[in-house]
């Protein structure tokens, strides 16, 4: 695990050359990915406990398989899916490369800006 300091370091670092931007780039993806590993992780054993907890409750004539015993699981599945999706999906649909685009038409307008007023 990092440190507070090498941390720091890498949140603002700025890079000098494509490579050492790739590198950050590559570096805050996997921080992302670890953070839904991590999230799909307590996910599966807070609900496995939940779902222990319940059938040890249930009455003689219930099904294992009541709403109940999976309401939590299916919302906290349904957000833990939104996660999934910002992680994996975002560089697909709003990813560096559109990030780079747009700074660099933001770069040029600003640059027509300030030609307009010298």
């Amino acid at each position: 695990m990092e440190t507070r300091e090498e941390y720091k370091k890498i949140k603002h670092f700025v890079p000098t050359n494509e490579e050492e931007s790739r590198y950050l780039e590559a570096y805050k993806q996997v921080k992302k990915i670890k953070g839904f590993y991590t999230h799909l992780i307590i996910y599966i054993f807070i609900n496995t406990i939940l779902y222990i907890a319940n059938i040890q409750n249930v009455k003689e004539n219930e099904s294992y398989l009541e709403w109940d015993y999976f309401y939590t699981a299916f919302f906290w599945g349904i957000g833990l899916l939104a996660h999934g999706l910002s992680v994996f999906l975002s560089n697909m649909i709003l990813g560096s490369r559109w990030e780079q685009k747009k700074i660099q038409e933001l770069l040029k307008q600003e640059q027509q800006n300030q030609k307009q007023w010298n």
